[in-house]
């Protein structure tokens, strides 16, 4: 086994509003700090530095998880210390078990004397979202480990497709309450009407396409979702507030972040991001609701290791 390794693993953005589970980007911040190294000790050691009183047993940890499903393909696996400092709240809608089941296995494939591929890491990371979602998804973990924005054509087999995009400036609003993935996935019907899907169907290609041409209309104008939106929006006070404010201050569209509560706008520069940061402020001040705001860029080379 090598060394001590230590990573920063990012945040990242899911459905980016049409393309629920099929669509992610990561973002430079806020980000995770993890660090892995060999131990003497057999098993998994999970240490946690932050405040948010995660389990430390492996089977209910969702780093734990990830590494359990990596171990068990690795002959004599070795013991394993995982320190982690969470700097993205459990339940942010930001991706934080992604952050965790992602950075774990993308450490320790660098620790462990065997060959991964990329696509061995999203399936032994999809085990953690698993632990803490109950659902298997990857729109999270794979900008998470690759960068950038992907597609998730197919998980079952994996077929994921990065694609090109122009520079995005990311302006992020969290509100300082909870919605636990699993609740958001709950309350969403379980059937859409044709034309419903059909409209869905073209937003999600008109924001494929708009990505990889560089084109920031085609992008703003795809930004639509009728489907899983107006649904989960009860759940986060503010977000249609937030929504036509920050288009009125020019952003090119946005909305939320996975199942909430964070609501995330992108833009063209980073004036326009500042100037929506500053609506998003306004409207939970007015609110009365706690409140965290990150301007932060398109992160196109995911998990990154640090000295």
């Amino acid at each position: 086994m090598s060394n001590t390794i230590r990573i920063k693993s990012p945040a990242t953005i899911a459905n980016l509003v049409c393309g629920f589970d099929i669509l992610g980007l990561a973002v430079e911040e806020p980000f995770d700090l993890m660090t892995i190294e060999p131990s003497e000790r057999p098993g998994l050691e999970i240490i946690h530095l932050d405040d948010y009183q995660l389990s430390t047993v492996p089977e209910e940890n969702v780093a734990g998880g990830a590494l359990l499903a990596m171990l068990e393909d690795v002959k004599d696996a070795p013991g394993i210390k995982l320190t982690i400092d969470k700097k993205i709240k459990p339940g942010s809608g930001l991706g934080s078990s992604a952050a965790s089941a992602a950075g774990a296995v993308f450490a320790a494939s660098k620790i462990i004397q065997q060959q991964f591929t990329q696509e061995d890491l999203i399936r032994y990371a999809m085990f953690g979202e698993k632990v803490a979602s109950g659902v298997k998804h990857a729109d999270n973990i794979t900008p998470c480990l690759m960068g950038g924005i992907t597609l998730i054509r197919s998980i079952m087999p994996l077929d994921i497709i990065p694609l090109n995009s122009p520079d995005l400036h990311i302006t992020i609003v969290h509100p300082q309450i909870e919605v636990k993935t699993s609740d958001a996935r709950h309350i969403l019907k379980k059937e859409v009407q044709l034309k419903q899907a059909i409209r869905q169907w073209g937003n999600i290609a008109g924001l494929v396409a708009g990505f990889m041409k560089g084109d920031y209309a085609l992008i703003g104008r795809s930004l639509e979702d009728g489907i899983i939106e107006p649904v989960r929006s009860i759940l986060i006070p503010g977000f249609d507030q937030v929504k036509s404010r920050s288009k009125e201050a020019g952003a090119l569209g946005g909305g939320i972040s996975g199942s909430g509560p964070s609501v995330f706008m992108l833009s063209k520069d980073d004036a326009t991001a500042r100037a929506v940061e500053h609506v998003m402020k306004d409207v939970y001040i007015k609110i009365g609701i706690d409140f965290k705001t990150y301007v932060t860029k398109l992160n196109r080379q995911g998990i990154k290791i640090i000295e």
